[in-house]
């Protein structure tokens, strides 16, 4: 199938802007009449009819709405600074989002290298992969801020909020992977999430836990920034016995909750409309 991306939505009436309109007028050929799945990145799956197939802006009405298509039963956010290379950063966003992820932060460490990202660029990376990936959410990118600054943001819980449908039954699990054990012994992450993986549904739709995870620099957290994060109250992780680039630790952290705590999730069909 093939999912599109709205700018807009008003009044039961989906837009699409140029560049998605004219993918489906003058690639796909879609007309007036035809039926389209279209999101808003909200999470929802819009089934919709086109009534203006203008190249430069699709109108279409709402038929049907499907909530949390394409979700996982979990809300995971990602607090990751970025790369020198920025190119391996943004293959680890396209890659997180089509895995499943909520919330990514671009993190500025003592160590970091590069302390400036595009976030417009970023975001659109995150629309492209979950339009591929068939996911109805879309991840927010959120900007830049400093490690410490972060972790106590973290801290005070209420400054980052859980998702509404987490607001008073799910756990809050905070981790921080990191390349040694000077501050304090790191822990396996599949222990560490084992915890966080109790009481999954069997279909997938509750969403069981709110987890964050902090991956460091090419020159990893220093130790002040890893002592922060524990008084936030993060756990301390390992990623396994191989020395990880930045991009490959977060995604293998990514990939380590998805495999933990999304399994339970329905599997992919290549026949869902």
């Amino acid at each position: 199938m093939e999912l599109f991306y709205a700018h807009k939505v008003s009044d039961g009436i989906v837009y699409l802007d140029a560049e998605e309109s004219a993918h489906c007028v003058r690639v796909l050929r879609h007309r007036a009449g035809d039926v389209i799945s279209v999101t808003d990145g909200s999470g929802s799956l819009l089934c919709c009819e086109i009534l203006d197939a203008s190249p430069k802006e699709v109108s279409a009405r709402v038929v049907s709405e499907q909530a949390g298509w394409g979700a996982h039963p979990y809300f995971l956010r990602m607090a990751v600074c970025p790369t020198k290379n920025i190119d391996r950063f943004e293959w680890f966003v396209e890659k997180a989002v089509e895995l499943g992820v909520d919330e990514i932060v671009p993190l500025i460490g003592d160590h970091s290298e590069r302390r400036s990202v595009r976030t417009d660029r970023l975001q659109r990376i995150a629309v492209s992969a979950a339009k591929q990936s068939l996911k109805a959410a879309v991840p927010q990118i959120a900007e830049p801020i400093s490690v410490k600054d972060f972790v106590v943001q973290v801290g005070r819980v209420a400054a980052v909020p859980k998702p509404a449908e987490c607001q008073s039954v799910c756990p809050d699990f905070r981790l921080i992977a990191y390349c040694s054990d000077d501050v304090a012994p790191r822990g396996s992450i599949v222990d560490a999430l084992a915890a966080a993986g109790d009481g999954v549904s069997a279909d997938g739709e509750e969403k069981v836990a709110v987890v964050t995870i902090l991956i460091g620099p090419e020159g990893d957290f220093s130790q002040d920034e890893v002592r922060a994060a524990l008084d936030a109250g993060f756990i301390p992780v390992h990623l396994g016995p191989s020395r990880l680039r930045t991009e490959t630790a977060a995604i293998t952290a990514v990939e380590a909750v998805y495999l933990n705590l999304g399994i339970s999730a329905s599997p992919y069909d290549s026949s869902r409309k």
